[in-house]
């Protein structure tokens, strides 16, 4: 199985050394995506979720087939997908730099 614990899958699945993925899920928790909600637990931890949304974007493989190699079923594949991927996009800039000062 396909697991963040493991550093070596990070690279080729993600594109980002071990120390950016985990500054990554660090403003994931920051946002919010770790938080308990109602209804089923997440089956993943939050750092494999992230790695497997990374591996479907990244990859360009199926739900489907991306599923069995973190240990989850399809539909599970698909919410944790629709979940964290509106998390992962880019956000705008919050501040600019003043104008450019005239020398």
């Amino acid at each position: 199985m396909i697991t963040a614990s493991e550093p070596s899958w990070i690279a080729p699945f993600t594109g980002l050394s071990p120390g950016q993925f985990g500054k990554l899920v660090t403003v994931l928790r920051r946002e919010g995506a770790d938080t308990v909600r109602r209804g089923r637990p997440w089956s993943l931890p939050l750092e494999d979720r992230a790695l497997l949304v990374a591996a479907y974007w990244r990859t360009n493989l199926t739900t489907r087939q991306l599923a069995p190699l973190f240990g989850v079923s399809k539909w599970a594949a698909d919410r944790i997908v629709d979940h964290l991927g509106p998390m992962l996009v880019l956000q705008p800039r919050k501040r600019f730099r003043g104008p450019a000062s005239a020398s």
